[in-house]
């Protein structure tokens, strides 16, 4: 499984009505300005001490952030921690907004 994912692709796993966790690790205030729906809020500085106890690592999980800096890091850190089915959406909520939704704000 490839470490990222296109907008395109999430999208279509929404539109499948797919089973995955979409977790987004930005900030309070970005996801309040932005957001996906159906997304679970963890951020990034969160991640390490919230993961084991509410994400399980047999599921698909796809990661987003901003722009995909965040979301690759805490990708390749879920990855090292045994859940081997993260991917990173390549290119955050800005890609999202400008390729697949263009109602979600971009800031």
């Amino acid at each position: 499984m490839d470490y990222e994912i296109t907008p395109e692709e999430v999208k279509a796993k929404l539109d499948q009505q797919q089973s995955f966790t979409l977790l987004d690790v930005r900030e309070p205030w970005e996801f309040e300005t932005a957001k996906i729906d159906g997304a679970k809020l963890m951020p990034m500085g969160d991640v390490s001490s919230r993961a084991h106890q509410e994400l399980d690592p047999d599921d698909e999980i796809v990661v987003l952030c901003h722009h995909g800096v965040r979301s690759m890091n805490v990708t390749v850190w879920l990855r090292q921690q045994g859940f081997e089915r993260a991917q990173s959406m390549r290119g955050g909520i800005d890609a999202w907004s400008r390729q697949v939704d263009a109602s979600v704000p971009k800031y």
